[in-house]
């Protein structure tokens, strides 16, 4: 059986929380705010400013944001991009590539989808002003570069802010995914 996007981004997750485990003893943690609340938080009664554990956590249902800012722009998201944001809640986790480490987006909460969206919506409209082909990011480097997703094929690309796609990276997503390595800081 063929595997599909969610069950790699499935088997990305569990390696992630497996090398936290393995690492740290522990699964990743971050100091609580209870203006940030997030269903990934695993503490019952947090206090503030102290650190509480997290893990990712599937997204049911999965938010209808895309399907909103589709709506709203008049056109439709490559269901790539729309899975690897709707599938979990995450902080962001690092990761290892070929061409070296990456941080890959994931939202915290629903205020977060929110921020996304608009993220989104400003990098759709630069897109659109510069004539370039509409791609949607995931994930970023250290320095000014970021991953996105092209809509219209779904192949990954490296690109930086206001300028054309520099390179391909992977013809999916998916392959995209299985050359990562999760990375404990």
């Amino acid at each position: 059986m063929a595997s599909s996007l969610t069950d790699t981004l499935d088997q990305f997750i569990d390696a992630a929380l497996k090398a936290h485990l393995d690492k740290l003893g522990q699964e990743p943690s971050c100091s609580y705010d209870p203006d940030w609340p997030s269903p990934c938080i695993l503490a019952e009664d947090p206090v503030e400013g102290s650190p509480v554990r997290w893990q990712p956590l599937r997204q049911e249902p999965p938010s209808d944001m895309f399907t909103r800012l589709g709506d709203a722009l008049e056109l439709e998201i490559h269901p790539d991009i729309v899975t690897w944001y709707t599938r979990y809640w995450s902080d962001h986790l690092q990761a290892s590539h070929p061409e070296g480490e990456l941080t890959l987006l994931f939202c915290w909460n629903e205020e977060d989808m929110e921020r996304l969206r608009a993220n989104l919506l400003g990098h759709i409209m630069a897109k659109q002003k510069q004539r370039q082909p509409l791609s949607l990011f995931f994930a970023c480097t250290d320095g000014d570069e970021f991953m996105t997703v092209n809509n219209e094929d779904g192949s990954v690309w490296l690109e930086r802010p206001g300028k054309k796609p520099l390179r391909q990276l992977a013809a999916s997503l998916q392959e995209f995914l299985q050359q990562l390595t999760p990375v404990v800081g």
